[in-house]
């Protein structure tokens, strides 16, 4: 099948590595660690467009996605959307919260200037979510 990323979903974001469904990113902000998974399905915009399999395979990637989040994070809440407003390709946030991030309660989403995350720290957190998924890059 021919993927490809949305050009502003590959420069917002990281590489963490492949499901059996989709490719894993983490959001370049480390202000909200930001985990956005994209189908690699060409020319998906919404959910519904996946076939039945593929939408169960979605949410038991993204459920894995945010329990892994939360257990590496220690956050306090996680956060689950599918926008698609401004980059149409079907891709699911999975947002870990903290109480005391600059956000909360209200939603990440257009809140204040992205702060890129030092190399050390996303790399670090990428290899601890690698291992945590049992996923290469």
């Amino acid at each position: 099948m021919d993927f490809s990323l949305d050009p502003r979903l590959e420069a917002d974001s990281l590489l963490v590595g492949d499901l059996a469904l989709t490719q894993v990113r983490l959001h370049n902000d480390a202000r909200f660690p930001w985990l956005v998974l994209i189908p690699r399905r060409p020319n998906l915009a919404e959910i519904f467009d996946l076939s039945e399999t593929e939408r169960a395979t979605l949410t038991q990637e993204v459920s894995a996605c945010g329990a892994e989040l939360r257990a590496v994070t220690q956050c306090d809440k996680i956060n689950v959307g599918a926008l698609g407003n401004l980059v149409r390709q079907l891709h699911v946030h999975v947002v870990a919260r903290f109480e005391r991030d600059p956000a909360w309660p209200g939603p990440v989403w257009g809140f204040g200037t992205r702060t890129p995350y030092a190399a050390e720290t996303s790399a670090d957190l990428i290899a601890r979510l690698r291992s945590a998924l049992a996923m290469r890059a």
